[in-house]
């Protein structure tokens, strides 16, 4: 069948499953204009299809090219207990950064063997936590929490995994609140003035600490995978040097996630194969260089799993025309579920759900409905004339909105569904307004 020459330009962002039928779009076989009839908006879409896929290439691509290597989900992307059984049946792991994260997924019957617990100022509440549900591994941060770690240890009468996190110094390219790799981070040990060496020193001489590898994350989104080369190298050379000097054995290495998810047509990310040959290709490499056994690698795909899995709708309602200056179209959300564009300037593309095959003839601002001049989802988008109660799709939606999401101006966090095969399920309701105070006390 040949592709209609009006099929909107931003479809191939929205999930596998997104299909246009009687001009209206589709995901995982569900009409669009039926989920907000069953569910309202702002409404976040996940497509179980999209989900699994992603999982299932992460974890061939790069098993194909390095069998020795675990594939974990980082879950500040975005986490719930339904999901999290998803990931968990794929065969990923999970990266953690809070005892709220570690309590979503333990309560979804995660094995906690497979969990990575991150986070640059861990609670002793939180360590503690993940000592009593044995998580698998604490990557360590800082020299305050590898002695408080190592206390609560001994005093759990426990030895705990851990591989200590390393700023290499790399600049990965992308936005500076979310590079993590540089030396100026508030993230690791650095390399230089010697606190990593140190960091390994005194892991090694821990009695309740079992030093098994290091870890870096350089940023996200990385379009570029020289970076993880560079990183890899340096890290592998700072291992061998350890090896000598304190008999430390790297078992594990970890080199973090990042990976870019396409936003715009016009900015297509790497492929995943890419990022495959370019990281195993360089621990092969360094492992050859500097005379080490391959040690397991580990990835942490978070955006590259969910992002493009997940699409966000909205109704339209107000216009505001300035003439000669702009045309704002408001919608029912904005910031409070989607704060990227504010905070980072992300742009998105997006569709008119029930108006999916007719073509776009007004240049419009899409407008959250939130009390900050700053909360313009879209600037400047071509889009068919809009009116009251039109749906707007915006694809790539899956990842760090819902994470990142707000009560401001006490408005409702959204509801979430998952679709397949023409069927939909709620994993996670609207909040109400007893939602709101239920944590107040007069």
């Amino acid at each position: 069948m040949s592709t209609p020459v009006n099929m909107p330009e931003c479809l191939p962002l929205f999930p596998v499953t997104a299909r246009i039928e009687q001009g209206h779009l589709f995901i995982g076989g569900m009409d669009t204009v039926s989920l907000r009839s069953s569910f309202g908006t702002p409404l976040y879409v996940f497509d179980e299809v999209t989900l699994r896929q992603q999982c299932r290439d992460f974890v061939s691509e790069f098993r194909k090219r390095y069998e020795n290597t675990g594939v974990v989900y980082a879950c500040k992307a975005f986490i719930n207990r339904a999901l999290a059984g998803l990931l968990s049946e794929e065969g990923l792991g999970f990266d953690v950064v809070s005892g709220g994260e570690l309590s979503i997924i333990t309560s979804a019957a995660v094995d906690p063997a497979n969990v990575y617990f991150h986070g640059n100022n861990k609670s002793e509440q939180e360590l503690t936590e993940a000592i009593n549900r044995k998580v698998g591994t604490v990557v360590v941060d800082n020299f305050f929490e590898m002695e408080l770690l190592q206390s609560l240890a001994a005093k759990n009468g426990a030895r705990q995994k851990v591989l200590l996190r390393l700023t290499p110094g790399i600049d990965p390219h992308t936005h500076k609140f979310t590079t993590t790799g540089i030396v100026d981070s508030k993230f690791g040990f650095s390399l230089v003035e010697g606190k990593a060496e140190e960091a390994v020193k005194r892991a090694c001489r821990s009695g309740n600490l079992n030093l098994e590898g290091l870890h870096f994350h350089l940023g996200s989104p990385i379009f570029e995978t020289d970076p993880y080369g560079k990183a890899i190298d340096v890290a592998l050379e700072f291992a061998a040097r350890m090896a000598g000097l304190y008999d430390f054995s790297l078992g594990e290495l970890s080199v973090g996630g990042g990976f870019a998810v396409s936003y715009e047509t016009s900015r297509p990310a790497p492929e995943i194969h890419r990022y495959a040959d370019a990281i195993t290709g360089a621990l092969k490499a360094g492992c050859r260089k500097w005379n080490l056994k391959e040690p397991r690698l580990v990835i942490e795909p978070g955006r590259a799993i969910v992002g493009r899995a997940g699409a966000a709708l909205y109704t339209a309602g107000a216009t505001k025309e300035i003439p000669g200056v702009r045309k704002y179209v408001s919608l029912d959300g904005g910031m409070g579920d989607n704060i990227r564009p504010a905070l980072y300037g992300a742009k998105y593309q997006a569709l008119v759900a029930n108006k999916a095959l007719e073509t776009p003839t007004e240049k419009v601002s899409l407008a959250g409905k939130f009390c900050e001049s700053g909360d313009i989802l879209i600037q400047n988008i071509m889009l068919p004339e809009l009116e009251a109660g039109d749906i707007l799709a915006v694809p790539v939606a899956g990842a760090y909105c819902l994470s990142m999401s707000s009560n401001y101006n006490a408005c409702l966090k959204p509801a979430v569904v998952m679709v397949k095969d023409g069927k939909a399920r709620l994993i996670r309701r609207r909040e109400s307004y007893e939602d709101l105070i239920r944590c107040d006390l007069v």
